[in-house]
């Protein structure tokens, strides 16, 4: 089994810039691609990044492409998100995904259930 852990939520200004971690641990040979969605309270998921295994695919979301990066350690299951300029409308919780299949990120999907992994989430609140 592989467990999901997210780092790095937390209430930030807007116009700040903020990083979120995320590793697996268990059976983690795998080669995963990794990426974050995110809900904001009451609303569905939002796709927000994806990265494949050797980072040579990247995809953002349409709300956050000009001011996120993802990258992620070469040869492990460890991923960051850096997002800039703030806005309170980024408010969610973001959650950690991993999957075998690049194409969930690349056409995102946002159930849960299509993933392979999904991780419970951390909180970021943007205060205006």
């Amino acid at each position: 089994q592989v467990q999901v852990e997210e780092t790095g939520g937390g209430l930030v200004q807007s116009g700040t810039s903020l990083r979120l971690s995320c590793a697996l641990s268990g059976r983690t040979s795998e080669r995963f691609a990794m990426g974050w969605f995110r809900q904001p309270q009451g609303k569905g998921f939002e796709f927000v990044a994806g990265i494949s295994w050797n980072s040579d695919e990247k995809y953002f979301g349409d709300s956050v492409k000009d001011r996120t990066t993802i990258s992620r350690v070469a040869g492990q299951n460890t991923i960051y998100l850096q997002m800039n300029s703030l806005k309170p409308e980024d408010t969610a919780v973001y959650h950690c995904v991993a999957d075998t299949d690049i194409s969930r990120f690349m056409k995102p999907v946002t159930d849960t259930q299509a993933h392979d992994y999904w991780g419970r989430g951390t909180q970021v609140t943007v205060s205006s």
